[in-house]
């Protein structure tokens, strides 16, 4: 088989490219498996992103695609792999740990690798410091040279490159994983969250935001900026966006600019904060965030999980709903009558709640449910 000599310049290249690439991709390093199969000259080359438990399936890509043996491997097969925890950074062989005449009197081979046409194998494990692990295989058939000095060479030389890619996969991941949760929870908030770039343009909205807007309720997006319902507040909205712009290139990213919105004339008013974005001290690229707008409506209630409030405050179901109800800002008599219940029964399990949270009155309640974490359920 011809191929077996240490990659060119231009094949390394690329390697390295689709490498530093995999952290950004859909599917990790899915670019790069083509690249080391045929640099490799090898059967099929495999990720192993995240290693199978008998708890968990792990996470396989193979090039070519072979979704069986994939499943099959996760589903028990890992466990009488032989080729696995190696030494981190080191590449090595299946034959580096067992012996050719063991391997094919072994079950793992008979029924796992001999059906998948495997038989040579290269690889390396690496560890990310915070526990992620990855393993890179390479196979060949039973048929081909076995994996020599110039394909060990080559891997040992990608070793350090991926070990880094890996490091700076778990960091995205571990970012990315957290500003999903906090937009999840902004997205609960019950006021309209709007993020503009140091143009003053609209980056990013939370559903609330997007609700207010849908629903012309004192504000618009025209091309990409934000406007008020008229023009002289419209020109004020401008201002406030500017000003808080200015603080923020100016190193102030602590004032609060607000002003008050009418919906339309003589209709309601929302109230709107708008909060510089701190400077990142190396940030240089466009559409970054740069100012956050608050928008409230002082008559919302935000609306809370009957089920949270009931783990909260240790509450009855009767006494969950009812709390929820009032958190509304209805009275105890609307209460009982959208829950089709006497004045006196509210009224002993409104009695019931103030002895579970300690307060005394309808409007401590509410409150005290509103600020609660029950809006994040």
């Amino acid at each position: 088989m011809a191929g077996h000599t240490r990659a060119d310049d231009r094949d390394f290249d690329a390697l390295l490219e689709a490498i530093y690439e995999g952290p950004l991709e859909t599917a990790p390093w899915r670019s790069l498996l083509p690249l080391l199969r045929k640099s490799m000259d090898s059967l099929a080359a495999t990720l192993i992103l995240r290693p199978p438990t008998p708890e968990d399936p792990g996470l396989l890509l193979s090039y070519p695609d072979a979704a069986e043996y994939e499943l099959s491997y996760q589903e028990g097969y890992f466990s009488l792999d032989p080729f696995v925890d190696l030494p981190l950074g080191e590449v090595m062989t299946l034959e580096d740990l067992v012996p050719n005449d063991e391997l094919v009197k072994s079950e793992f081979y008979k029924q796992f690798m001999e059906p998948s046409g495997a038989f040579h194998v290269l690889g390396f494990d690496t560890r990310e410091p915070d526990g992620l692990e990855a393993r890179i295989r390479v196979s060949r058939g039973r048929d081909d040279p076995a994996f020599g000095e110039d394909e060990r060479a080559l891997c040992e030389r990608l070793v350090p490159h991926f070990r880094r890619a890996v490091q700076l996969h778990a960091r995205l991941t571990r970012t990315e994983s957290e500003r999903d949760l906090f937009a999840g929870a902004v997205d609960r908030l019950s006021m309209g969250v709007i993020i503009l770039d140091e143009r003053g343009k609209v980056l990013r909205m939370n559903r609330v935001a997007t609700l207010l807007i849908e629903g012309k309720r004192g504000l618009a997006v025209v091309n990409g900026r934000l406007r008020a319902a008229t023009a002289d507040q419209s020109v004020e909205l401008r201002r406030v966006v500017e000003r808080a712009l200015a603080d923020r290139a100016g190193g102030v990213p602590t004032v609060v600019q607000g002003m008050r919105l009418r919906e339309s004339p003589g209709g309601g008013a929302l109230n709107l904060v708008a909060r510089p974005v701190p400077l990142a001290e190396w940030s240089e690229g466009k559409a970054c965030p740069a100012v956050a707008i608050f928008v409230g409506d002082p008559d919302d209630r935000p609306e809370v999980s009957l089920e949270i409030v009931r783990q909260l405050f240790e509450f009855t179901p009767a006494e969950a709903l009812l709390a929820t109800i009032l958190a509304r800002g209805l009275t105890l008599d609307e209460a009982a009558s959208e829950l089709g219940t006497s004045r006196n029964t509210a009224r002993s399990h409104l009695r019931a709640i103030f002895s579970k949270t300690g307060v005394t009155r309808q409007a401590d309640l509410v409150r005290l449910i509103l600020r609660s974490v029950a809006s994040l359920g």
